[in-house]
């Protein structure tokens, strides 16, 4: 037993021994816990690697095929609250354009049909339901050409434009011949004329603005060129037209020339277009053209097909006197003159301008100084009221033809216009995208295919999700928030890419059911404390299609405070860890809507 026993200088060294293992073993597991909850260090890859074997990203639970291309519903089990439906004569409600409340507006400069929203004791706290018999869209390109009638079911334009064939219906669906009111021979050979002169196939001209679009068959063809449009036109007697254009699979909002500045930032497209729009470009001393002229790229191109270009020609087609019809081109080419427009076709009913690519000694030679808006922020747009006056020419660098121009430096960022952006930022934010849609890929394999045609971004940020998607059977209307601290719709263009203004406080000019995928990058942490964030919620649902997807990145708290309300709204919905692992607190919400249509019996409580 004597030999058993430890010296005293033994039992010392073994006592420090375990001293240093304890304490270094304390290090290293702190370290190795700062790193995984940090997220830069990939602390979680061994987790990764195993999902990403295993596919345990896929969810079993929802499904985001479509299940409805003729009828019937899913029955559902809510655990929270539960968000009634309205009354099926909501079916194509749209709160900021609701024909009743707009006849309380006076009808001067088209005052009744801009966005006057609802106060908040008129919002409606329902489910909008989709009309009975709603089915899923037919994929692109085949939704460029047919509609189901059951999803927009207004006959009013098949009678009112049938020479024009904007619209015809046949049996269960409605269908698009390409026509127009200047162009009833069909899109492609106007096309065809306009490219004589435009060039439209090489990347130039890639964002299009079509003011008074009707069915957008416009912007519908102009696709086979690889150019975005953006299509608008006013909720009136022309039932349902930008309905029938988002149905199609063409980017279109509700919208009107009237008091207001375009949602768009300056200097934004490439060509804007007026077939007939009924746009008076002549009145109010030339301020629609002059609202054109803002969004207008240095360089870019406006067309004018219809009255009153040729007035000798066609001004009894257009039951307008001589005098008035002369007049009014005479205005209109005086006003083109004064914006520095270079007039380079006329021919029949068409007429093109092109914008001077720097219009400085333009306008110093001809002495408009006087004529020049005093605003210091040309982008600063939403609910501003329209001026006649002319928007100083911002210098910028010459874009790159599309497609190089998604990925190239936007001028804003180069020339140090974009506050808060550098060069690095925007390569660091594209290779950041490209992670989390390759993340959003695995989830739903049915991404990036003709599943989902119309998507939105509600806080796009540098458009760096839609670059990451871009795919001709595809599109992203991608909002930039105006509260955002950061205004970068202008960047976004400058990529090639489409988007618009919009406050989430308010409903978006829309109709229900017109995107099939909507996401959202922080934006109910942005609108804390601003707005109710079921009302955002219930607008999302409205905008969203049956069987629609959303998918939202937030912090783990927001999002589950949305989930609990969004699980009684007939969504299913799974949270899932950040790419990096369990340890970052931002979150993703992957949710679907179930499929269900209104009756008349239902009722909103």
């Amino acid at each position: 037993m004597r030999g058993s026993r430890m010296n005293p200088g033994d039992r010392r060294t073994r006592s420090t021994m375990t001293i240093v293992i304890v304490m270094g073993l304390c290090c290293f597991f702190y370290i190795l816990g700062a790193w995984q909850k940090s997220g830069t260090g990939r602390g979680d890859s061994i987790a990764l690697r195993v999902n990403q074997e295993t596919d345990c990203t896929i969810l079993p639970n929802l499904h985001f095929e479509t299940h409805h291309s003729i009828s019937g519903a899913n029955p559902l089990i809510m655990t929270n609250k539960v968000i009634e439906p309205c009354h099926i004569r909501y079916s194509d409600y749209t709160p900021c354009q609701d024909q009743n409340r707009a006849m309380a507006f006076p009808r001067e400069n088209m005052t009744y049909r801009e966005r006057h929203c609802p106060s908040e004791k008129e919002k409606l706290h329902c489910l909008i339901p989709a009309p009975k018999g709603y089915v899923t869209p037919f994929p692109w390109p085949k939704s460029r050409d047919y509609v189901p009638y059951a999803n927009a079911p207004y006959k009013s334009l098949t009678v009112e434009k049938a020479v024009q064939n904007w619209i015809q219906f046949q049996g269960d669906v409605f269908k698009f011949p390409g026509g127009g009111t200047m162009f009833p021979n069909g899109a492609s050979a106007y096309l065809d004329e306009l490219a004589s002169i435009i060039p439209l196939a090489d990347g130039t001209i890639r964002t299009a603005l079509d003011t008074g679009c009707g069915v957008a068959s416009f912007g519908a063809y102009l696709m086979d060129q690889n150019i975005l449009t953006m299509s608008f036109a006013p909720r009136d007697s022309h039932e349902a037209q930008v309905q029938f254009a988002l149905e199609r699979g063409v980017p279109a909002v509700i919208g009107v020339l009237g008091t207001i500045k375009l949602p768009y930032p300056s200097r934004s497209f490439d060509m804007v277009h007026c077939s007939r729009c009924l746009i008076p470009w002549e009145s109010n001393g030339g301020m629609y053209m002059m609202e054109v002229d803002r969004v207008l790229r240095p360089g870019g191109y406006w067309i004018l097909s219809g009255p009153p270009i040729n007035w000798n020609k066609y001004y009894q087609t257009w039951k307008k006197s001589k005098q008035d019809a002369e007049e009014d081109q005479r205005r209109i080419e005086n006003i083109a003159e004064m914006l520095c427009w270079d007039k380079i076709y006329e021919k029949e009913y068409i007429a093109i301008w092109q914008k001077k690519a720097n219009s400085h000694s333009c306008h110093q030679m001809n002495g408009h100084a006087s004529k020049m808006c005093k605003v210091q922020d040309a982008d600063d747009v939403w609910y501003k009221n329209m001026e006649s006056c002319i928007t100083p020419p911002g210098e910028s660098a010459q874009l790159k033809k599309f497609p190089e121009r998604l990925s190239a430096i936007p001028p804003r960022i180069l020339e140090g216009h974009a506050p808060g952006v550098t060069e690095e930022d925007y390569e660091e934010d594209n290779k950041l995208w490209k992670k989390h849609v390759n993340t959003y890929k695995r989830v739903n394999k049915l991404i990036g295919s003709s599943r989902y045609r119309n998507i939105m971004d509600m806080n796009a940020g540098l458009g760096s999700f839609a670059a990451a998607l871009d795919s001709p059977i595809s599109w992203v209307m991608n909002v930039v928030p105006t509260i955002s601290e950061r205004n970068t719709l202008g960047i976004i263009y400058e990529r090639g890419l489409i988007g618009i203004y919009h406050d989430w406080c308010e409903a978006f000019s829309t109709y229900p059911r017109t995107y099939d995928l909507i996401h959202g990058y922080n934006i109910f942490s942005l609108y804390q404390n601003k707005c109710d964030v079921g009302d955002i919620l219930l607008e999302m649902d409205r905008i969203l299609r049956p069987e629609g997807a959303v998918i939202l990145r937030d912090s783990v708290d927001v999002l589950n405070k949305v989930r609990s309300t969004v699980s009684g709204m007939r969504w299913k919905s799974k949270l899932l860890d950040h790419e990096d692992g369990p340890h970052v607190p931002e979150k993703i919400l992957i949710s679907v809507k179930e499929y269900w249509v209104g009756s008349e019996e239902e009722n909103s409580s």
